[in-house]
Order: C-alpha cells, then sequence, then structure tokens
C-alpha cells in the first residue's frame, strides 16, 4: 500500500483558475500545526506528503516544510501552477531541500485554452519552462489536468503534446472537476457533461498506454474508462484498501478518507463492477446520473489488474461486500444531499447505506 497526505501550505494564489475548488479562505497555515501534521503522517505510517495550496510555492512555509518531512523520511511531492519553478534557480533550491517530485497542473495543450482557464496570460509558457527545468534538476513530474468543457474534447491531444515536447513525463492524472465550490458556481459554463469528454479521454488513454506511461483518472466513473478500471484512482483505493488523509485550510479542516464512494445511479445497480467503482460525485446536482450505465466484465479482473497478482479471496469478499453500498453523497427524491455523516432511508430488503467513513475538525500539532 501507498498511503498519501495531502497538505494545504496556503491558499493564496496568483492564478484564478475558473474551476478553482480550493480558493483563498483566509488562514493560513502555522509552523507548530504543519510539523504536528507531518509527525502525524509518519505515526500513521505514511510514505510521503503532497503539499498543495492554493500555490505552495509562494507559500512562507514551503522550505521549512520540505525540510522538516525529508528529516521525518517522507517522500515529498508538490502540486503546483509551475509558475515559480519556471525560475530555475528557484525550483534548485527546492530541489536541495528536498522535494523530489512535481504535479504540474497543465489543462490543455493551447495556449489560448489554458490562460483562459486559469485567467492568467503566459500560464502555459510557464508550464511549458518548469517542464524544461523539471529534466534540468534531475526529478519527476506528473501532469495534473482538470478535466472541464473547454478542454474535453482535446485531453488527447494534450498528452500528445506533452510526450512529443516533454518526453521524460511518464505519468499523467486527469481529475474531473469538482463543481461544487464558488469559482464553479461562477462560471457553471466549466462543468462538463461525461459524454463530452468520454472520446478524448478513450484516446488519450490509449496513446499513453502504447507509449508504455501510467495514469490514473479521479472522479470518472468506470462506466466512461471501462477499458482501463484499474487506473482509477478511486478503485485503486478501494482494491488496495488504502487510506488518504488531507489538510485543507478552510471549515472541512483535516479530512481522513478511508471510504471511496460517491452517488450511484439506478443503472450502478445493474453493473457487474460497482464494488469496485465509486461512482459519480456530485451526482444529482452538476453531473446526470442519467450518463451512468452498468458494464459487464469481472470484478476479479480488475482487481487482479490493480494488484497485479491473483487477489486473495478475503480481499475479494470484502470487496464484493461493497456491491449495492450507497453512500452519503446520494440525494434524495427531493434532490436533496444528506450531509453531515447522515444515512439515507431504505426500505427493508435494500442495499446497505455506508457513510463516506470521513473525520471532520481534527486539529492535529
Amino acid at each position: 500500500m501507498a498511503n498519501l497526505g495531502y497538505l494545504q501550505l496556503t491558499r493564496d494564489c496568483k492564478q484564478h483558475c475558473r474551476f478553482c475548488s480550493n480558493p483563498p479562505s483566509g488562514v493560513e497555515l502555522e509552523d507548530l500545526e504543519l510539523r504536528g501534521m507531518i509527525d502525524d503522517l509518519v505515526a500513521r505510517d505514511y510514505d510521503g506528503v503532497i503539499l498543495t495550496g492554493g500555490e505552495p510555492t509562494i507559500a512562507p512555509l514551503l522550505l521549512p516544510a520540505i525540510r522538516y518531512a525529508k528529516a521525518r523520511g517522507l517522500f515529498i511531492r508538490m502540486i503546483t501552477n509551475g509558475q515559480r519553478i519556471a525560475d530555475l534557480a528557484f525550483l534548485t533550491e527546492l530541489v536541495d531541500a528536498g522535494l523530489t517530485h512535481v504535479h504540474l497542473s497543465l489543462h490543455s495543450c493551447r495556449p489560448e485554452v489554458h490562460d483562459f482557464l486559469t485567467q492568467t496570460p503566459a500560464s502555459w509558457s510557464l508550464i511549458d519552462a518548469a517542464l524544461t527545468n523539471v529534466q534540468r534538476v534531475g526529478i519527476t513530474a506528473d501532469i495534473n489536468t482538470v478535466i472541464n468543457a473547454y478542454n474535453s474534447d482535446h485531453l488527447h491531444e494534450t498528452v500528445m503534446w506533452v510526450c512529443d515536447r516533454h518526453s521524460h513525463v511518464r505519468h499523467f492524472v486527469w481529475n474531473n472537476m469538482d463543481p461544487n465550490m464558488n469559482r464553479a458556481e461562477r462560471h457553471p459554463d466549466v462543468i462538463p457533461k461525461l459524454a463530452e469528454f468520454e472520446v478524448s479521454l478513450r484516446l488519450a488513454m490509449e496513446y499513453l498506454s502504447s507509449t508504455g506511461r501510467t495514469f490514473r483518472a479521479e472522479r470518472v466513473p468506470l462506466c466512461y474508462m471501462p477499458d482501463f478500471a484499474e487506473c482509477s484512482t478511486e478503485t485503486r483505493k478501494i482494491v488496495k484498501e488504502e487510506e488518504r488523509c488531507i489538510r485543507f485550510l478552510d471549515k472541512k479542516g483535516f479530512v481522513l478518507q478511508k471510504q471511496f464512494l460517491h452517488g450511484k445511479a439506478p443503472a450502478c445497480d445493474a453493473c457487474a463492477l460497482d464494488p469496485v467503482c465509486a461512482g459519480l460525485y456530485s451526482m444529482g446536482y452538476h453531473y446526470d446520473p442519467a450518463e451512468l450505465f452498468p458494464l459487464t466484465g469481472s470484478v476479479v479482473d480488475v482487481m487482479r489488474r490493480v494488484l497485479r497478482r491473483e487477489p486473495e479471496p478475503e480481499l475479494v469478499a470484502r470487496v464484493e461486500a461493497r456491491r449495492g453500498m450507497r453512500s452519503d453523497e446520494q440525494p434524495d427524491d427531493h434532490g436533496q444531499r444528506l450531509n453531515g455523516g447522515g444515512t439515507i432511508p431504505q426500505p427493508a430488503g435494500a442495499p446497505v447505506t455506508a457513510s463516506a467513513a470521513i473525520v471532520r475538525g481534527v486539529r492535529l500539532g
């Protein structure tokens, strides 16, 4: 297993992405809490920490976080828009302190689309320079892309461009956008329909697979990536029984996620892969459950592809026990979500409803 903790160093950012799910909150992380969170990851036997934001490269605590995490024996990654690490000297300083890997947020191979989405002129060119610098300093980089209505038709073109221009990049991550924060509420035009990205995402996955590269997709239900179910972030967490924790700099506070389960539609009841699919995030609010459809296939086959070995019968039984489970993200008959860890009333004999198993509001350090 590989458990990773996410730590928001700041919520400040020089970009103003139209789909940002972590906009400025007015809360800042303090040094004592930073050390306490890193100590907690070590105590949980986590493998590494992912420093994020906002934009972590403008956080005063970035270097202290890298140095302390390195001293505690954690692998250190960072999610960044690339603006500051387009400066080779700055990136070198971070690497010398202990940074080993960066996740660069590139949302389109088309400069005009990327800059439109970030609402920041020249942000695309800075990502291009940052990718060149990553190769110069000898660390590794992934590409993170938020799937939205403006890039949904050319996801495959973006990965092809990266592989051609920056061949050292070996891993890609797509996140279907989180529409539940205020940026998306101000820019609802960025929210895609699932069908809008289905073909391009499949072409992107097929291309990367043909080149020997790896990839993951999050918040994408398996019916929209059926040939690559083993590459779903949530599916992998389910099968490998992993967890993750995130320290948010907002009212969510500390979140420990052990159950990966979103909304499920009636079609999911007939889906062979229901136990290993997280479902549809924000279902019934911004994403239409009518877009979901059942798949045929084998849960054990997906598990085998995730684990690269035959799964133990006990693990298969635990995963199969998820069949029919429904989370507290399910809308009720009136389209309302039950928050605060509640469950949906079920008629006798109906599938069990599971809470998302999230612990909120815990301050550590």
